[in-house]
């Protein structure tokens, strides 16, 4: 018999639809607001997106411990979605580069506070048979967050006669609508994750309670993260073969796209067989995507990498994220996203800035072709390792 996902599941999925259309509304016009209508240079929009991810890695390690601290999840993701909703307003106030630095890495803070306890929420309100569908649900709602977004922000730029800080003004809207459905439409348990006494004080030596397999799974995140790096350099390489500036945002759009649709029948497929082998299916598409790109020899064959690079992510990030819950003990659920997002975010800037060297020392072919081989070893370390992989 097949059994429903909880109601705080959609609602949770809800929620991350409405703040990623909130937010891409204001970061796909960002980087030109403060070029453009600021006068801000290419260098300060490059710390501003630095100083944005550390803010993102350091407080997601401490609000996954904390809400195991505290034996709840909600406040923290209400706290993270609430901060996140009020930063918009301030992008549309900004008078200066200082005060849109103050908006982003207030509106970064929302985000590190609320990921780790809402992934851990996920886990808490799904039954373990139901854990990938959910997983995959809530990152297809997301995802076609992502989608929307840009797309009605160039609406409303067309709409408004390219008035950024309407714009800004408007991604209020969804920002808004996500706090109310989180705080009506998800209901949690009063011990989502019982904790006995003795637990609840958040020690390093806490770290030897994780199962060997949770380690597999944090090092097969990073792994991946490292095997890819940045969807920026999709654009570059459509750039590459004349795509127009204008339409840079289409490479994202068709990205998101295909993993919209894709990820929730990945997650309800992995309920029913061994999850690792969406991962090892991810690799081959990994591989596929950057072969292809490295190849390309016109837009639409670079176009056909972008949509494998979707489906890659479709196969791996939502399996991660139900590995996590599936090898990790329930009291400690916070500090195992905390955990795994460290790695695999730490692991993503060193593959990100390692691409960008080797993009200018030896060119895109280079980049896509070192992808290409990374994904190969993991495809063999987890071929190995699979016969042992205890989820």
């Amino acid at each position: 018999m097949t059994q429903k996902l909880p109601r705080g599941i959609w609602a949770l999925g809800l929620v991350s639809l409405f703040m990623d259309v909130s937010s891409e509304m204001v970061h796909g016009l960002l980087p030109v607001f403060l070029v453009s209508a600021l006068g801000a240079s290419m260098t300060s929009v490059g710390v501003l997106e630095g100083l944005a991810e550390g803010v993102v890695l350091l407080v997601k390690v401490i609000s996954g411990p904390l809400s195991d601290w505290l034996g709840r999840r909600k406040p923290l993701v209400v706290i993270g979605y609430t901060v996140g909703a009020l930063s918009k307003p301030l992008f549309a106030l900004a008078g200066g580069v200082p005060f849109v630095y103050f908006a982003r890495l207030l509106d970064r803070t929302g985000k590190g506070v609320r990921e780790a306890p809402r992934d851990a929420l996920v886990a808490d309100l799904t039954p373990s048979h139901l854990r990938g569908r959910a997983f995959g649900l809530r990152q297809s709602l997301d995802t076609i967050g992502a989608v929307v977004g840009p797309l009605l922000a160039i609406l409303l730029m067309i709409v408004t006669g390219g008035s950024y800080r309407l714009v800004f003004w408007l991604a209020t809207i969804p920002g808004i609508l996500a706090v109310v459905t989180l705080l009506y439409g998800v209901r949690e348990s009063a011990s989502p994750a019982p904790l006995a006494e003795k637990h609840r004080r958040i020690r390093w030596e806490d770290l030897r309670q994780f199962h060997p397999s949770f380690w597999v799974v944090v090092a097969s995140g990073a792994l991946f993260e490292l095997a890819r790096f940045s969807e920026a350099f999709l654009v570059l390489r459509a750039k590459d073969f004349g795509l127009a500036f204008g339409m840079a945002p289409a490479v994202l759009i068709v990205m998101n796209v295909v993993y919209a649709f894709t990820a929730y029948p990945v997650g309800h497929w992995s309920d029913r067989v061994r999850r690792e082998w969406f991962l090892l299916l991810g690799v081959v598409f990994l591989i596929a995507a950057d072969l292809v790109l490295v190849f390309a020899n016109s837009l639409v064959v670079v176009f056909l990498g972008i949509l494998l690079w979707g489906l890659h992510l479709a196969c791996t990030q939502g399996t991660l994220a139900a590995l996590v819950a599936d090898t990790c003990p329930p009291s400690r659920r916070g500090s195992a996203y905390g955990l795994f997002n460290l790695f695999s975010a730490v692991a993503l800037l060193v593959a990100s800035a390692l691409a960008g060297v080797l993009w200018d020392w030896a060119g895109a072919r280079a980049t896509f072709g070192a992808g290409a081989g990374l994904s190969f070893v993991s495809l063999i370390v987890f071929g190995i390792r699979i016969r042992k992989w205890k989820a």
